[in-house]
Order: C-alpha cells, then sequence, then structure tokens
C-alpha cells in the first residue's frame, strides 16, 4: 500500500469525522427539544 495516500486521506477524514461530530451533536440536541416541545 501508497503510505501517500494515507497520508493526503487522514487530514481530510479526521475533518469530515469532526464536521459529522459536530453536526451530529446540534441535530441531536434539536431534536430533543423537538421531542421536548411536543410533550409538553
Amino acid at each position: 500500500m501508497d503510505w501517500r495516500i494515507l497520508i493526503v486521506l487522514a487530514p481530510v477524514m479526521v475533518a469530515a469525522g469532526w464536521a459529522v461530530f459536530n453536526i451530529g451533536a446540534i441535530a441531536l440536541r434539536q431534536a430533543q427539544d423537538f421531542l421536548n416541545r411536543q410533550n409538553s
């Protein structure tokens, strides 16, 4: 395996994972707020 591919893709994958993590946390918070509003 060519390590250059991994070296190039690793930061991209880390950035994508970080973005998904942040967006997922915000989406989960919004979903919880929405469900809490419907139950009240």
